[in-house]
């Protein structure tokens, strides 16, 4: 049915004003008018160009000499031009080399085994942090401050932050233990998982937590989905309709962190966590808060049940675990 539209509108006007008024590729139309093809396509003639039988063999022989077969074949092309020799050209080599099954990588290459995929499973608070740094734009181009972010996945609750001009492995070190000494976080307690950032990996970092006896994760490699928590936290901060493009000073980009991320913790309803303040599932009061939900949603029904046709509402229920990456049965079963 489009063919005949669009065969009558080109008679009607031309192929090319056909296409752009049904928005159609002319290349299309070109195609379909075109016989269909029965069986394999015609084989690909010979070039005039081509080297002959005995000319490929002869090349094949010289790439293979004991001069030459540790060369490569821009070496080797040359090396032969400079004695006066032309065989062919330098792709042909490689073609033909190719074709014999000749042409590899010959030096020795270092391999690196697959990073395991992280399972983290955290079912109440204080299990699972995640933490991350980004940048602020400050006053002028070129000229950036660092946010440094701790967050709770399960209660999605921030535990602490702090604006810094630069990074450095020994900053990352005093914030993360402020952190877990401000939560009064025990050994073997807690896993905190981060991206393979210069100060997640440092070793003033490392040997911290092998002191407080706090695991370490980490994503894979150009795996941003590994540490989805904070991700999800900096596009909140960022696509806040307050947030400025640029602070005119560290000190403005403090006083900014600090209203937002008690908003964050003390008012936000996050969706993730049952339209709760993450600070109200932190210190384990939407239990309450939830009833009291049930107990307005209950007299909203029975004062006027057809509204809710029968069906009696109730507010969205409290996570009971939360992880990143989902996790394998076997993982489950060890952590449940």
């Amino acid at each position: 049915m489009i063919d005949n539209h669009f065969d009558a509108l080109a008679e009607q006007t031309c192929v090319r004003r056909a296409a752009q008024l049904l928005g159609r590729s002319r290349a299309t139309h070109y195609r379909r008018k075109q016989p269909p093809r029965h069986g394999p396509p015609a084989p690909r003639p010979t070039p005039v160009n081509a080297l002959t039988t005995p000319e490929r063999k002869h090349v094949l022989s010289v790439l293979r000499s004991e001069e030459y077969c540790d060369l490569a074949p821009a070496q080797i092309w040359a090396r032969l031009l400079d004695d006066g020799i032309y065989l062919c050209s330098i792709s042909t080599m490689y073609r033909l080399l190719v074709e014999a099954g000749e042409c590899r990588e010959r030096r020795r290459q270092r391999t690196h085994p697959a990073k395991k995929k992280p399972e983290l499973i955290a079912r109440k608070p204080n299990q699972v942090w995640s933490w991350d740094i980004t940048k602020l734009r400050g006053p002028t181009r070129g000229v950036y401050y660092e946010l440094y972010v701790i967050i709770d996945i399960y209660s999605r609750y921030v535990i602490d932050w702090i604006v810094a001009p630069a990074e450095t492995g020994e900053l990352a070190k005093e914030f993360i233990d402020t952190a877990i000494r401000g939560q009064g976080v025990g050994h073997d307690q807690l896993t905190l998982h981060a991206d393979r950032g210069t100060s997640m990996t440092s070793k003033p970092v490392a040997q911290l937590l092998v002191d407080l006896g706090v695991a370490r994760s980490h994503s894979r490699p150009h795996v941003s989905n590994d540490n989805p928590y904070s991700e999800a936290a900096f596009k909140t901060l960022k696509y806040c309709p307050a947030f400025p493009g640029n602070f005119g000073s560290i000190q403005d980009a403090r006083v900014f962190c600090e209203l937002f991320f008690a908003y964050y913790n003390h008012e936000h309803r996050h969706s993730g966590i049952g339209l709760h303040t993450p600070a109200s599932v932190h210190y384990g009061t939407a239990g309450e808060i939830r009833a009291g939900r049930v107990r307005t949603l209950d007299a909203a029904y029975v004062a006027n049940p057809g509204r809710f046709r029968g069906r009696r509402p109730s507010p969205p229920v409290l996570p009971r675990v939360a992880w990143i990456n989902d996790p394998s049965r076997e993982a489950l079963i060890q952590n449940s």
